[in-house]
């Protein structure tokens, strides 16, 4: 079974986490605690790199070779499915979508997600195009043949009031042109989470520790959500980390953060034993 098959059918099955690394180590790590697999955080990849995630100005984005180049990395590194925060597909067209996703496929990457937030900009894609071009990212995984996992995902919660019912709409709509997943950030509180479990057509993502220790995987399980992911949850707690140990040092002299370090030892054995 392809890497893109186990992925689709863990979609299938009881919920399952998937975390989001931004290099080589931290996907080591992730798949050493026994993820069935892990995504890219495209916030996490941009940070690394010391540029925005969600910049108002095209100059502070990631471009696409950028990303694809730290993706491949991973892919490489680890034996279980990854999947990729693509943002928009790189690209307004539908036809860019469907490129951007057949460079994924050829990257080995066992799914993605493309979303309908029009970068630098705090609107969404017109819905007829947004369909257009996840119908697009569709043609192109039907026509290599792929098992490759396709998510779309829709930032109306980002953008609007609590607007479930827009956010169901979109995320059936989505679904209907070719949609494995539907990913619908933006809400913690189990009533919404429920909400939309019920009445989305497909199977549910929902974003774990996004700018909030609130939630529960267990919880939103059992409510009827599919996947659970972390975005660049992880990543950010990994730079407010060395934040403060910055801060420690010019405070204090001392090195007290020190103590919850992964030793040498333990990390070298660590990726010894993954990447060999």
């Amino acid at each position: 079974m392809t890497l893109a098959a186990e992925f689709k059918a863990l979609h299938a099955a009881p919920g399952f986490i998937m975390p989001n690394a931004w290099d080589v180590g931290s996907a080591l790590i992730l798949a050493a605690a026994g993820f069935k697999a892990i995504a890219t955080t495209s916030a996490g990849i941009a940070f690394s790199l010391g540029q925005q995630d969600y910049a108002d100005d095209p100059r502070f984005l990631v471009s696409r070779e950028e990303m694809f180049a730290r993706i491949r990395e991973i892919v490489e590194a680890v034996d279980i499915p990854v999947s990729a925060d693509l943002e928009a597909g790189y690209g307004d067209s539908p036809e860019a979508v469907a490129e951007t996703v057949r460079m994924a496929i050829e990257a080995g990457l066992a799914g993605c997600n493309i979303e309908d937030r029009i970068p630098c900009e705090a609107r969404l894609y017109d819905e007829s195009l947004a369909c257009e071009r996840i119908a697009a990212a569709r043609a192109a995984i039907d026509a290599a043949g792929s098992d490759f996992v396709l998510t779309a995902r829709s930032d109306v919660l980002f953008l609007t009031a609590d607007d479930l019912t827009t956010t169901i709409h979109r995320a059936n709509l989505y679904r209907a042109a070719g949609a494995d997943c539907l990913f619908t950030p933006g809400v913690t509180d189990l009533p919404s989470i429920s909400r939309l479990a019920a009445d989305i057509n497909g199977p549910l993502n929902m974003v774990l520790g996004l700018n909030t220790a609130n939630g529960s995987a267990a919880d939103w399980f059992a409510a009827g959500v599919t996947r659970i992911s972390l975005g660049g949850a992880i990543a950010r707690a990994a730079l407010g980390f060395v934040r403060d140990a910055a801060a420690e040092l010019m405070r204090d002299g001392t090195a007290r953060f020190a103590e919850t370090q992964i030793t040498q030892p333990e990390l070298n054995a660590l990726f010894a034993r993954m990447r060999g």
